[in-house]
Parts: structure tokens; sequence; C-alpha cells
């Protein structure tokens, strides 16, 4: 029988859905396919939160998913590539306040009110992995494709790393241009069997859905190819991690970047949007750092900075302004691993951008020299920390939903439960598929 998928994200990022027969299409368009809204709140492990109050006491009620208007998508990880139509959840006929995507989609609808559409492009970093399976024998990298022997070290920027690896390449560009998804150039990273393929500049939701999908795909590529992808942020605790850099210009109505006057510098609205970033990067850490083996890649001199801080052309600090035409201004927040949810990851930054651009705020000096070795604020480094941090936070609680800020608090309390007492390697096997 010929199927269908449907599915959103929850608030870790993984997709939830279901599988239907072809037939059941119409239904689907028209936004008429159910789901309990607690499939949006779940654990890493795919569990329903306890004492949620979207599970029993409310009867566990149901949301209608609506399709986003992005499918259908191939999967063609598949032995058959049936479709994919990314939905999100709807609660009475309006956006659930749960539902990662929709907390873009709010954040994205108070800049409009401004005359202003960010572009975004993302930076996508994973680990490729020995055989198709969990567990620790396999957290050793996929051996080379060409001579069977593993890999034992890094080599960056490799042609020929890529060129071993060309087969899954193949695939997975191929993949990419199926699905939509505007892969650009790929490199081989500073960790033994690490990659990082680039995502185009475009529109924030789109570049969200892209970052979304392409996980899936990625994962599904490496599973065909008889290994393991990871976008865990810390595979290995002695090797690098894997980040997720966010890259965003501020459109207006016009066309123009708001980012641009001509300048290297850019301009006050640049200024203005790092403030409210910097202001927001401590609060937010939960959502660039969402598990307990996330906090491991924040290590001193490793590309994962903790400090709060900005500077030009400066890859130690953790908001960079690339050197680039005044036209392409813009700002790479550096902070977040590979590990996060897409749709939280924009949101926060977009909506930290916005209230430093309304409230006209004024950024501190940009950072010259090394930030490692500078006396700077940090972000939390500890997952406790930031969980306090992010349910405490003012700016937070101007940007999401409440009951999307309880709803992650009772995830990852929840799963920081279940990690107590547990070792590193541990913790990487439990995350290693799931991230």
């Amino acid at each position: 029988m010929d199927t269908l998928r449907i599915a959103c994200p929850d608030l870790n990022g993984a997709a939830r859905g279901k599988r239907l027969p072809v037939a059941a299409l119409p239904k689907v368009e028209k936004g008429e396919a159910r789901m309990p809204l607690s499939a949006c709140n779940l654990d890493i492990f795919g569990r329903d939160i306890e004492n949620s109050p979207l599970v029993f006491d409310s009867g566990d009620a149901d949301g209608t998913l609506q399709p986003t208007g992005r499918g259908p998508v191939p999967m063609p990880w598949l032995p058959r590539p049936e479709p994919l139509y990314p939905v999100m959840m709807m609660q009475n006929g309006a956006p659930f306040a749960g539902d990662a995507r929709a907390a873009l989609v709010a954040v994205l609808d108070r800049l409009a009110t401004h005359g202003l559409a960010p572009h975004c492009a993302t930076e996508m970093e994973f680990t490729l992995l020995d055989g198709d399976t969990d567990g620790a024998a396999h957290r050793s990298a996929a051996r080379d494709p060409v001579s069977g022997r593993p890999q034992r070290h890094a080599d960056i920027c490799s042609l020929d790393t890529l060129d071993r690896f060309s087969a899954f390449f193949d695939d997975l560009y191929d993949g990419a241009e199926a699905m939509g998804i505007p892969a650009q150039s790929a490199l081989s990273e500073a960790g033994v069997g690490q990659f990082e393929v680039d995502l185009a500049h475009r529109d924030a939701l789109r570049a969200a859905d892209d970052a979304w999908l392409f996980k899936m795909l990625v994962k599904g590529m490496a599973r065909k190819h008889g290994m393991t992808a990871t976008f865990l942020a810390k595979p290995d605790p002695e090797d690098a991690g894997n980040g997720m850099h966010v890259h965003c210009s501020m459109m207006q109505a016009d066309g123009r970047n708001l980012f641009d006057d001509g300048t290297e510098a850019g301009s006050d609205a640049l200024r203005h949007a790092v403030a409210g970033c910097l202001a927001g990067l401590a609060e937010s850490t939960l959502i660039f750092a969402p598990h307990a083996g996330s906090y491991d890649r924040f290590v001193p001199g490793a590309h994962a900075p903790t400090g709060i801080s900005w500077g030009y052309d400066n890859r130690t600090t953790a908001l960079r302004i690339p050197l680039s035409p005044p036209a392409a201004r813009r700002i790479e927040h550096r902070v977040a691993g590979a590990d996060s949810n897409p749709y939280l990851l924009f949101a926060a930054l977009l909506g930290a951008m916005l209230y430093g651009i309304e409230g006209q705020i004024e950024a501190p000096a940009p950072l010259t020299g090394n930030a490692y070795t500078q006396e700077l604020p940090s972000i939390p480094t500890d997952w406790k920390d930031a969980i306090a941090a992010f349910a405490e936070g003012r700016l937070m609680q101007n940007i999401f939903d409440p009951l999307l800020i309880d709803n992650l608090v009772r995830t990852k309390r929840q799963e920081q439960a279940h990690m107590e007492g547990l070792s590193r390697a541990e913790i990487a096997d439990l995350y290693l598929t799931r991230a």
C-alpha cells in the first residue's frame, strides 16, 4: 500500500507524527488529521511528561495538524521515498502555544509589525559513526568507506576525506535537492568523522524548516549507508563538538538590510540587535544546549564560546560580525550546539534581536583579541543552572508563551532526573541517535 507521513517537531526537535494511507491525503490537506497535543511535549526518549497538564488533566486532548505549506517532500532514505507532509499543531483553530514552530511564527509576526523579515543561514555540523545501532560499541567514528579501516584522526578541510565519503555525500546532496533544502558547501571538520554542510540564506521560517528536515535527511542517509549520524553536541568527550551556527540579517520592506549602513561597522540597529542577543544569551542557554551532554561542548579554546561577548570577524566571541559586503551585513550566533531545536533556536535569537531593536539598547564595545583569555560574564555551563535561568528569565517570558516555557522546563527536569548518576559515556550512548 502506498502511504504518506505527517510530522511536526516536539520541543526536542524530534519528528512526531503518523503514517497514513494515501487515501487519507484529502483529510491531511484540509488540516483534519489529529494527534494528542501532548505529542509536542515528550522527553528525549519519547515519554509523556509526568504530571503534565496536557496529559491526564485535560483528558490527553487532541489537536489538529495543519500542513505548513512546505510539503510534500520525499524521504529519499526509505526503500520507497514516500512523501512527508510537515504540519503544525493547532488548537481550536489557532496555532498551539506549545508547538515549537508556532513559537517561531509568533516572533516573526512581531517582527513583521515593524516591517522586518529576518533571513537566516545555518552551518550544520554532524558526526558519522560506525554501524547503524545504538550503544557504546558504535561511538567510534565511521570507517573509511574506501579502505574499510577505522579513522584515527581528523583531517580539517580535507578533500580526500570528503571524496572517500563521496557515495554518502552524493546521496545527501541529491536528497537535499529533492526535498528543497539548499545544501551548499561541505567540509571535513575538526573531529574524527565530523563534517559540516552549510544551508543557504533565506527567510527565517523556511531556513528553520530546512534545518529540521536536513537533520532527518542526514540521519536517514547515514542509515542507508550503514552508518549512524549524530548531531549530539559532544559525541566524544575527548573530541570536537558539533555546533549549529546561525547567520542572520534583517530585511526591510524595501528590500534593504536593516544592518547595512554602507560601512564595515554596520548600522546602529545592528548594534541594538547585538545588545539584545547578549542580554538573552544566559536565559536562552537551555535552548542552545538542551541536553545533558550539551555542556561538554563548552570548553575553552574549542570554538564553543561561553563568554557573553561580540566582535568583528572574531571566532572566539559568542556573536561574530563576519567580513562581508555591506549589503550582506549580519550577525553570526556561535553558541548553539547542533542538538538544538532549530525552531526554538531561531525564536530565541530573533526575539532577543527584536528586544534590542525595540529598546534601542546600546551594545558594549566589540571585543578584540582572544575572548577565551578575557574576563567576561558567562552563560550557564551547567544543565541545572540553564534550566533555572530559562524558567526565570524575564526576556524569555517576553519571547515565549508561558505554556511553552512550562512544558520545556518540565521536560528538561524529567530528563535531568533520568540522567542522575550516569557517566558522560553512558549519557552520550543514550543520546547518540536522538539528538
